[in-house]
């Protein structure tokens, strides 16, 4: 029903429960049969007519236009204040449930702003918990029937958020279709902050499926647009993701390079909980290219761990860190210490279908592989198995296969290792 049709008829029913006809409550300033349009949905009042009839009415213009009294609307937004605080904070399970509360909530399908929001914290929230199928479906739903209700802004913050779900999906055709669609449509007047934030994440889709000269290409029109517009935002978004291309094809120094520079930008101009983010990512690919500075990687790392802490940022990010701070100790012989962090890492997403869990368990094992506790290394493994047997066959599930090989060929389980090599066979379409 047309959002004029349910006006029309909220002042219908008022004006019959106060015991008004229709010339009563138009005089002296309209007409009755003005009126009567109204309340038949052929006519959309003005604003300022919307305002008298509610002061004629005795009722709240908020339950005129919306179909809810001001206490009603003022507790949807407080719920979604409490939604959002609940996922910015990492508190994903509980974002979910918040969100899923609001949705149900009756009073918000004629709240058009509010009711996108909801569900885009709930496909967020999906997202977070691991649910990618279900957070797809919700991010499908506001593009066909709340497209229309969103502004360009939020049309390409969903659309990132869709291409960065199929990606980590494993999906990666339906997320260059995604994002290339997206900017097919909204760059032509032009690059936004908005929209390199959405290349960025098109860029490692373009990586991860093995486009890399695609990838090398985009990444150059990305730090150009970057470069143009001049904005913080801009260049820590395409230096971070064009860092890793570089990486990706050899030339690692240059991703270096190109990360210390979103860092200055980032530190001067940044929020902190990206600022950890960035300072993770940045110690991560030093252990990769610099391993001798694996020392001064574990500082940085372990000031991002507190700065995670300081900005109250999500569960995720700190189980990142966590992950690569047991990696920087397993580089620097310490398993030991290793094996705290992991299971600080595992202790913050052990309630998610993340990824993470494989990531983290696939550390563990080799920490305990390095301390001769093989039977714990063993069931390390099993965890690991047991996640990438319902994930999707795709090229980071057959890496993933690989390491399990490996390990289980390291603590000398021969048969295990064989089949792990052929799933990852099998993931990679050999």
């Amino acid at each position: 029903m047309a959002a004029q049709d349910l006006v029309g008829q909220r002042i219908k029913a008022i004006r019959r429960q106060r015991g008004l006809s229709q010339a009563q409550l138009a005089h002296p300033e309209l007409s009755d049969s003005y009126v009567s349009l109204i309340e038949s949905g052929k006519r959309t009042p003005t604003p300022a007519v919307l305002e008298l009839l509610a002061q004629k009415l005795d009722c709240s213009l908020t339950y005129l236009v919306n179909g809810v009294t001001a206490e009603q609307m003022e507790d949807l937004e407080v719920g979604l204040s409490f939604a959002r605080m609940a996922l910015e904070n990492g508190e994903v399970a509980e974002a979910r449930r918040r969100y899923a509360e609001l949705l149900a909530d009756n009073n918000l399908l004629g709240l058009t702003a509010l009711r996108v929001e909801a569900r885009y914290g709930y496909a967020l929230a999906l997202e977070a918990c691991g649910e990618l199928g279900e957070a797809i479906s919700v991010l499908n739903e506001l593009n066909g029937s709340e497209a229309e209700a969103m502004p360009q802004e939020r049309k390409i913050a969903v659309a990132l958020a869709l291409c960065r779900c199929h990606r980590e999906r494993g999906d990666f055709s339906a997320a260059v279709h995604v994002g290339e669609q997206t900017l097919a449509a909204f760059a032509r007047s032009g690059w936004t902050d908005e929209l390199v934030e959405l290349g960025a994440t098109l860029l490692l889709a373009y990586m991860v499926r093995g486009d890399m000269l695609r990838a090398g290409h985009f990444a150059n029109e990305l730090l150009a647009a970057a470069e143009t517009l001049g904005t913080s935002r801009a260049t820590v978004a395409s230096s971070w993701n064009a860092a890793q291309v570089l990486e990706k094809t050899g030339r690692g120094e240059e991703g270096m390079t190109l990360l210390e520079r979103a860092l200055a930008f980032q530190s001067e101009n940044g929020e902190p909980r990206n600022l950890a983010r960035l300072r993770q990512a940045y110690a991560s690919m030093m252990l990769r290219v610099r391993p001798e500075e694996a020392e001064r990687a574990r500082e940085l790392l372990l000031r991002a761990q507190r700065e995670h802490e300081a900005s109250a940022t999500s569960a995720f990010d700190r189980a990142r860190t966590a992950c690569v701070l047991a990696w920087a100790e397993i580089v620097l012989d310490r398993p030991d210490t290793a094996v705290d962090h992991l299971r600080d890492a595992l202790s913050h997403v052990q309630h998610t279908k993340s990824g993470l869990l494989a990531g983290a368990n696939l550390l563990l094992g080799q920490a305990y592989f390095l301390l001769h506790q093989d039977g714990d290394a063993a069931a390390a493994l099993d965890l690991v198995t047991g996640w990438l047997e319902d994930a999707p066959r795709t090229l980071k599930a057959a890496e993933e296969w690989m390491n399990v090989a490996e390990m289980r060929r390291r603590i000398g389980d021969d048969a295990q290792s064989v089949a792990a090599y052929q799933r990852a066979l099998a993931c990679a379409g050999l």
